[in-house]
């Protein structure tokens, strides 16, 4: 579980930076509490958003499949979450077009750990 632990704990500091971006790329030009802006803040801020809105799936649910599927496979997934939202990020910022493969490794790594946890969960109540 420690190794679980971990991994929520760089997805916080990923997100942390994210956040920073974001703040930092409101610059002078956006005045807060403004959402919309130069692009490069609202590419920044999107990124911040997206990735808010994925860990709500993925940090229980890494915990859940720690618990009651595998240690391993939330290790594995927990990871490639963190390293979609970096591919995820780094393409968004250069041109939203090409962000689909980083949102798409994510994405897919919360859909297997929520398939984990069910199988997990349900097959201890069986």
């Amino acid at each position: 579980m420690l190794t679980i632990a971990l991994i929520t704990l760089i997805i916080l500091i990923q997100y942390s930076y994210f956040t920073f971006r974001a703040g930092m790329s409101r610059g002078k030009e956006v005045a807060a509490p403004a959402v919309t802006g130069t692009e490069r803040f609202e590419r920044a801020l999107r990124v911040q958003i997206n990735t808010l809105e994925q860990m709500v799936v993925t940090i229980p649910a890494m915990w859940i499949c720690g618990m009651h599927f595998s240690i391993q496979a939330a290790i594995i997934l927990g990871a490639a979450f963190v390293v979609g939202r970096a591919i995820y990020s780094i393409t968004y910022m250069r041109d939203p077009k090409t962000r689909t493969i980083g949102f798409m490794i994510g994405f897919f790594a919360n859909v297997a750990l929520v398939i984990c946890c069910l199988i997990g969960v349900v097959g201890k109540l069986v």
